[in-house]
Parts: C-alpha cells; structure tokens; sequence
C-alpha cells in the first residue's frame, strides 16, 4: 500500500507500462465492500493492455463513512496523482458497477472545482441512479447473477446516511455531464444496471460529450472482470486497451 495524497492505494505495473501513463481504478462493491486486492487479476489485465501504471485506491466505505467520503477520496488521490507522477492528459479513469457511478461523480466533481479532467474514462456497468428507477432492476433483477437487488435499497440507504439520492455527485444521471471526457460504457443486455448505463449515455450525448456505449448481448453485470474464465472478459479488456491507448498521450 501507498499513501496516495491521504487515501490509501495500491499501484499496479507490468513490463509494458510507461513512466508517466496512469489509469486510477475505482472499485465497485455498492460502496460498501471491496478493497484493491480484490481486483488484482483486473488491474494487471488493464495495467498491461494499455501501458500504464494502475492505481486502484482502498477509498472509504459506508456505513462508517458514508457520501461524499469516497468522493473526497477520489479527489484527494487524483489532485496527488497529478502533482507527483502525470499530467491529466496521461490519465483515465476506469471504474465498475458503483466505482463506475463514482468515477462520474467524482470527475463531475473535479470541474465543478475548475480542476483539470482525465484525458479518457471507462465506466463498467455504472450505478449511475440511487433513486434506482431504472426498469431494467425489475426486468432482469431476478435473473442477473451479480446484482442482488432486494438489498440495493438498504446500501443506498447506508451510503447516502440521509442526503438526496437524487444529488448529482450521488447519482450522476442527475447532474450536468458537460465537459466530461471521452467515455466508453460498456453494459450486459441481461443485466439489472443495464438501464443506469443507457440512460446516462443518453445525457451524455445530449451534451455533445464523446462517448461509446456498448451492450453486449447476454453478459451480466460487470463480466470484464472474470477475464481470466470468460473469453468475452478478454474481448473486453482488449476492446477498454484499444479505446484509452488511442486517448492516452
């Protein structure tokens, strides 16, 4: 572990990544779980398929440190990413599930604050909306393996400890996307959050902002990260390499 300007973090490389190039990894978890080993068999994946150094950050979790906390976090460690190692221009963000709603927020953030954005950002089936209003959680909740929706009500009550689900840096699909960077969304056409992607698309490109959805046809939420069994795991990590090497000075 490093101390990334206060936040926790652990810092991934491979033979092929380069001195100044950065991803910083957002972890999903519902903001309540999840710490940076966990993600290991991702971030090496991701840290050698775009050259790059990954730093994956151990941000705080709900109950005990509810919104904005993990905000604050992601702040915190982009400010220190860019005065010790990289120019934003050498960074992306690449987050999953809640770390995928994070990373929207957290950028939204960062302009609202005039601080400069990353040159890319990857969102893996994003939880873009709290309020969970999309009808997707009904269509598929029952059927999607890794989304157990009957709890979601009960983690946005413990991570947002009383603010408005519908606050922007909680629910990005409320707030102004505009001016965020070039971003890819990738979502499974059978999954529970399938509708929070789609939708946050939509107010993206209602803002002109650069940005790719793709839904891949039967995949569940968040396969990226099951590359090591699944070949369209790996299709995708070789799709998010060709999409932030192209972004990425």
């Amino acid at each position: 572990m490093l101390d990334a300007g206060g936040v926790k973090a652990e810092r991934i490389t491979t033979p092929r990544s380069l001195p100044n190039r950065y991803i910083l990894h957002l972890h999903g978890g519902a903001y309540l779980v999840g710490f940076p080993a966990l993600f290991r068999d991702f971030t090496w994946r991701i840290a050698d398929v775009t050259g790059a150094h990954v730093l994956c950050i151990d941000y705080r979790l709900a109950p005990e440190h509810p919104f904005p906390a993990a905000i604050e976090d992601v702040v915190a460690a982009y400010r220190w990413l860019i005065s010790e190692f990289a120019e934003p221009r050498h960074i992306a963000f690449i987050g999953d599930s809640s770390g995928g709603g994070l990373a929207l927020a957290s950028m939204m953030r960062l302009r609202d604050d005039g601080m400069p954005l990353p040159a890319a950002a990857v969102l893996l089936s994003p939880w873009t909306d709290l309020a969970l209003t999309g009808q997707s959680l009904t269509e598929y909740g029952s059927s999607d393996p890794m989304v157990p929706v009957e709890l979601m009500p009960k983690a946005v009550e413990l991570y947002l400890a009383g603010a408005d689900p519908r606050s922007p840096y909680a629910s990005p699909l409320y707030g102004d996307p505009e001016g965020l960077p070039p971003t890819l969304i990738f979502v499974g056409s059978d999954e529970a959050l399938r509708d929070d992607a789609v939708r946050m698309a939509e107010r993206l490109r209602a803002v002109d902002s650069d940005v790719e959805l793709e839904i891949w046809p039967h995949m569940f939420h968040t396969w990226p990260m099951f590359a090591r069994i699944l070949s369209e795991g790996r299709a995708a990590i070789a799709r998010i390499g060709a999409f932030l090497q192209a972004r990425l000075c």
